[in-house]
């Protein structure tokens, strides 16, 4: 952990997550392993610490997401969605979880779900947030919500849909089935099937973090903001970042380091 962080806990006390960083790679991994994972309010709120812990520690410029044994998460904690009673109760709920999604979506640099296992419900939800996801071979994936009297409620409806088209993202909602890893990467959930989830997202993060670090946020920030708007607005946006990228001082080491042919050396200036 970084000194820079003002956060006053230990990673230690965390119930249901470890936490660690690796080559600059902050390292989340949900371990729930009785429950497969499923996402309580507890874990939740210590999923959120994990977060902030990460986007305020200057060590770190990427984050992969992971659960331990045989899933990566299997969903939320039905018990406590079945203490839901009211239409109030229900949506305090569902925005909780997507706070926390959110939360993961909004960081400032490059995340990847490495699927280990079932990823159902909110855990897909949770990979969803991620911008990359590599799966386990075994992985399974899928929004059983209705199954179960419900709909996704953590982005799943939102997120599933922009990402692999409306049509797509309807049947696996209406039939709720789990789909496995080699058709999830068909209909582009995925990114990348692996025998080992987490050694293939690390070897990914790895390569990501070679480059630039003020480049990769900014390219991630046009994507993003981009996805949302018209092209003729994304293209506004595009070239006010490119203008603003071109001040760092990483622009100078990447160039120069080309021109001489060397390997360049980014200090995320």
């Amino acid at each position: 952990m970084s000194d820079e962080t003002d956060l006053e806990f230990d990673t230690e006390d965390f119930e249901y997550l470890h936490y660690s960083v690796e080559d600059g790679a902050a390292i989340i991994t949900i371990d729930r392993p009785d429950a497969l994972n499923a996402l309580n309010n507890e874990l939740l709120y210590e999923l959120s610490l994990a977060l902030e812990l990460a986007e305020t520690d200057l060590n770190v410029n990427a984050l992969i997401l992971t659960g331990a044994g045989r899933a990566f998460v299997a969903g939320a904690d039905i018990a406590n969605l079945q203490k839901l009673s009211d239409a109030f109760s229900g949506r305090e709920a569902a925005l909780a979880g997507q706070d926390v999604m959110n939360t993961v979506a909004a960081l400032p640099f490059p995340t990847i779900a490495a699927i280990n296992g079932f990823a159902l419900g909110g855990g897909l939800e949770l990979a969803l947030a991620c911008d990359l996801r590599v799966a386990s071979s075994k992985a399974k994936l899928g929004l059983p919500e209705v199954s179960l009297g419900l709909i996704p409620g953590y982005g799943g409806t939102q997120r599933l849909s922009k990402l692999i088209g409306t049509g797509r993202a309807l049947d696996l909602i209406y039939t709720g089935r789990h789909v496995p890893a080699d058709e999830a990467l068909q209909l582009g959930i995925v990114n990348r099937v692996s025998e080992d989830a987490l050694a293939t997202a690390k070897e990914l993060a790895a390569q990501i973090l070679k480059n630039a670090p003020v480049a990769l946020g900014l390219a991630k920030e046009a994507v993003m903001r981009g996805s949302d708007m018209s092209l003729p607005q994304g293209l506004e946006v595009e070239a006010d970042l490119f203008g603003m990228v071109t001040t760092t001082e990483d622009m100078k080491e990447g160039t120069a380091a080309f021109l001489e042919k060397r390997a360049a050396e980014f200090k995320g200036k």
